[in-house]
């Protein structure tokens, strides 16, 4: 606990040791504000990508997640 006061004194919050640090809102989405006016399949998949990431509460997808939400849209080689 010193370790800490000396951190907040010295102007450094460790926020990582903190619980209460977390935000109350939305989480962040990697392809929220990017969706594409022009194309509404690329915003089909950004919202796909997106919720997949809901659902499993994933920050980050690997290209096997990306190839799974993308087959789910209906594509198929």
């Amino acid at each position: 606990m010193e370790q800490v006061i000396d951190q907040k004194e010295a102007g450094f919050v460790d926020r990582r040791r903190q619980d209460s640090g977390r935000n109350a809102g939305p989480e962040r989405r990697q392809f929220r504000n990017n969706y594409g006016n022009d194309r509404p399949e690329v915003a089909e998949l950004g919202e796909a990508i997106d919720q997949y990431k809901m659902m499993h509460r994933r920050r980050f997808i690997t290209f096997e997640e990306l190839y799974g939400v993308i087959e789910g849209l209906g594509y198929h080689k």
